[in-house]
């Protein structure tokens, strides 16, 4: 099947980022979130992406218009039966992803791959929520997605080589560069990033260092470009925390047990960049 249009679930900053770049990279897209509200908030962080874009003369004025004019907003998953591969971005949440793979399941063209953006919940899990696990796969973006060139690329147990194969030349087509990595939690990239944020807010809670401090000691002594509780706040404190539990749990493992102040933070609302406080001030 040739890949015309891109469905995208989940209009956060993820989604939108993942949008942006498959529009940019000449595919129709369907951007799909619950509320109006978001599908309208995602394409205004678009437009704004791309208008940063022009100031620095890297795409056009009409590069611009053109980019959005291949999005279109919807509410609905049944939508999604337009769409020739689908990309779920949605909240990093177990139950919320295996009923929306049930849903896309359900309203997806047969054949049509359905990839998920998640961070650290089994690809195989999800494959599992659907009759068409051998079209289920992983497709892990980095933030901010038109930024970052990597996308891990996760088979469950039931994956296709054909399957892996769209996928990947996808990735590709997309100006991104596929690194494929096995089915256990947190993959590869937050299998051994997460701790360390963790690691970094441990430091923080038991009075090591300051936020700036501990930041400052990482990039000028590891030569990061952003320290992890920076980074943490750009993720998003929930989303850490998220994926701190998936490892946790299933590894079973008492070293990713996560941080009691990380949870504190999450329990206050305060999520970083996105509620306007996190570790830092926004």
């Amino acid at each position: 099947m040739e890949i015309r249009t891109i469905g995208v679930v989940g209009a956060g900053q993820m989604g939108s980022g993942i949008a942006q770049v498959a529009a940019a990279s000449g595919f129709n897209v369907i951007m799909n979130d619950i509320k109006d509200e978001f599908v309208k908030r995602g394409l205004s962080a678009i437009e704004k992406s791309l208008g940063r874009m022009v100031k620095k003369e890297k795409i056009t004025a009409d590069d611009q218009k053109a980019i959005l004019g291949r999005i279109t907003g919807s509410t609905s998953l049944k939508d999604m039966a337009g769409a020739d591969f689908v990309v779920e971005a949605a909240t990093e949440n177990e139950a919320l992803k295996l009923q929306i793979f049930k849903d896309l399941d359900e309203s997806c063209k047969d054949g049509v791959i359905l990839s998920s953006n998640t961070s650290s919940i089994s690809i195989t899990k999800i494959g599992r929520a659907t009759k068409r696990p051998e079209k289920v796969i992983g497709m892990h973006f980095m933030n901010p997605v038109p930024m970052m060139a990597l996308v891990e690329i996760i088979d469950g147990l039931a994956t296709s080589k054909e399957t892996n194969q769209v996928t990947t030349d996808l990735s590709v087509k997309m100006g991104k560069i596929p690194v494929p990595a096995n089915d256990f939690p947190g993959f590869i990239s937050n299998r051994i990033l997460m701790p360390m944020i963790n690691e970094a807010m441990y430091a923080l809670f038991e009075g090591v260092g300051t936020p700036e401090n501990i930041d400052k000691v990482m990039k000028l002594g590891m030569n990061h470009p952003m320290g992890p509780l920076a980074l943490a706040d750009l993720v998003g404190l929930d989303t850490c925390l998220a994926i701190m539990q998936v490892l946790y749990s299933g590894l079973g493992d008492s070293k990713y047990r996560p941080c009691p102040l990380l949870r504190k933070y999450v329990d206050a609302g305060w999520l970083g960049v996105k509620t306007g406080r996190g570790i830092y001030q926004y």
